[in-house]
């Protein structure tokens, strides 16, 4: 007799993605109905130095049947170089939260600099403008390149980038950072695994263990900006130093370019492995 069964079609997850709560173009909800729509089993909300996406998402991930995994993006410092961490799995959002709060001032602070900055150079968009396109979400420039288009002084939104707020452009502001031990140390406060994000070529074996001596759970191996060779290489050395692998389109909400829901096929194994590892960690702190 013939075997007509068939195996499972194989879960994949997506552990970098981002709503309107930080710079993403879809409210939490929408986000999650998106990974719905592309058949993944979970996705990682990692709103720039924020977490208020987590409760609608959380909601609307119950309703459609998609798990999401509590995350937040902060900006660091290592060795002079900017580094992003993510934190999974995040426990504790009360204790996320409190030390959010401070940034997202630095936030706002920033895109004032910038803003005087382009109406200095003869672009009168406004404060006002900004915080309108940013809502009640983390401000960041994207919400300033979207003022820029909808004011008419830009033809299309990456045009901001690319002659205004990019970096080496004349409106362009460095984010206030913190040193990546204390951010570690912060993401493990609140329960999460902490991981370096789209690390590309900086993520040699060295500073790779340098950073695992800091508390380093995991690096993003895959991630759009990656070619094949260096995913390969990422996890060879994020295993050589006993670490996880994650990965993440890093998707804003955008339905062109290379950053796609989905798009990095991350498998469902290796949120198992990070799920075993935060079990282990909130075992250990008690």
């Amino acid at each position: 007799m013939t075997d007509t069964t068939t195996a499972p079609a194989p879960a994949f997850v997506d552990l970098q993605v981002h709503s309107t709560a930080s710079d993403g173009a879809l409210p939490p909800a929408a986000v999650v109905q998106a990974a719905a729509d592309a058949g993944l089993y979970a996705i990682a909300l990692t709103d720039h130095d924020s977490v208020e996406g987590l409760p609608e998402a959380n909601e609307a991930g119950a309703r459609l049947g998609v798990r999401i995994v509590p995350g937040v993006e902060l900006s660091t410092h290592f060795e002079g170089e900017e580094l992003h961490l993510l934190g999974l799995h995040l426990a504790k959002l009360d204790a996320m939260r409190a030390a959010l709060g401070e940034f997202q001032g630095q936030r706002v602070r920033r895109a004032e600099r910038i803003v005087t900055t382009l109406n200095a150079h003869g672009i009168p968009v406004t404060m006002e403008a900004v915080l309108a396109e940013a809502g009640t979400g983390a401000v960041g420039r994207p919400h300033i390149a979207r003022a820029m288009l909808a004011g008419g002084w830009v033809r299309e939104f990456r045009e901001a980038f690319d002659k205004w707020i990019g970096w080496g452009r004349p409106a362009y502001m460095a984010k206030e950072t913190f040193d990546v031990a204390d951010a570690i140390a912060l993401v493990h406060r609140a329960g999460g695994l902490a991981v370096w994000a789209h690390p590309g070529e900086l993520a040699t074996p060295s500073r790779i263990a340098r950073l695992a001596e800091q508390g380093l759970d995991a690096v993003e191996v895959l991630h759009p900006s990656h070619q094949p060779y260096l995913v390969q290489r990422l996890v060879d050395y994020t295993a050589q130093a006993g670490l996880l692998p994650s990965g993440g389109s890093d998707w804003h909400g955008t339905q062109e370019g290379p950053r796609k829901l989905g798009g990095q096929l991350v498998p469902k194994i290796w949120l198992d492995w990070q799920d075993v590892k935060a079990a282990q960690l909130a075992a250990a702190a008690g």
